[in-house]
């Protein structure tokens, strides 16, 4: 126990180290890239103000623009927040598959400590989900000028996150601790199923969301950067926090046994 407090003290530091880094890369390493984009704006005013706002974009991104939108071209600020709202939705993807595995070990072993584990691992998804939507919601304003838009991906993951939130809401309401975890347990892998649903959205159907494709060096070098910093953040918070709530439940049982 000692060992992976440790190391997750160690993974803490140098995680935060590296996102700060990342960070300062995006603002001076990163080149600024342009392109071409649809913007969803809701009536004719808005769409001459985008129009002032941000020379047009190419012939063809005029020609494939739906009605409702307006292409214009116009230099990608908006990647800035990408260096931190894509590491932040990995990490809340990885950690609930965690969540997910240590639900049916439980299932399948009744070890309370799996229970713990799936519950703090839900724990630190809930953190990296309001990170992303928070994000994400930046990121779609400055991207496509409104703060939400309802597209496969943004759904998904907007499904996925009240899912997680339904999580903590079957658990304090049951008040048989076996009966919690179970119920917990099984509802975890239920919502885990959007998990995937989520990530392979863009690649199943047409989306406005970007994929991530083709980075430049100078954009690539951040981005792996705080992919790793924000790695070791989310495995660091998961083991304080599970460390936290071992202790909590050893010295729950020494009362019980001086008590008892």
């Amino acid at each position: 126990m000692k060992r992976s407090l440790r190391w997750a003290l160690i993974l803490a530091v140098l995680g935060g180290l590296l996102t700060t880094l990342a960070f300062v890369g995006a603002f001076t390493y990163a080149r600024v890239q342009t392109f071409s984009t649809t913007v969803n704006v809701p009536n004719a005013v808005a769409r001459k103000a985008v129009k002032a706002g941000f020379p047009a974009g190419d012939a063809a991104t005029q020609m494939a623009a739906p009605p409702g939108t307006v292409a214009v071209h116009k230099p990608w600020f908006s990647q800035k927040i990408f260096f931190f709202h894509v590491p932040i939705a990995v990490a809340s993807l990885v950690v609930m598959t965690i969540a997910a595995i240590f639900s049916l070990l439980f299932l399948i072993k009744r070890k309370k400590s799996y229970d713990t584990r799936a519950k703090v691992a839900m724990e630190a998804t809930l953190v990296f989900i309001i990170g992303t939507m928070i994000s994400g919601d930046l990121w779609t304003r400055a991207s496509w000028g409104v703060w939400w838009e309802w597209e496969p991906r943004l759904t998904t993951y907007a499904i996925l996150t009240l899912l997680v939130i339904a999580y903590f809401v079957l658990r304090n309401s049951v008040e048989d601790e076996e009966r919690r975890a179970t119920y917990g347990a099984v509802f975890a892998l239920f919502a885990w199923v959007d998990v995937p649903i989520t990530f392979m959205i863009t690649r199943m159907m047409p989306s406005q969301h970007p994929a991530l494709t083709g980075l430049e060096t100078s954009n690539l070098i951040p981005f792996m950067i705080g992919m790793a910093g924000m790695s070791m953040l989310g495995f660091a918070i998961y083991e304080l926090r599970f460390n936290e709530e071992h202790l909590r439940e050893r010295l729950a049982a020494l009362k019980e046994d001086l008590e008892g």
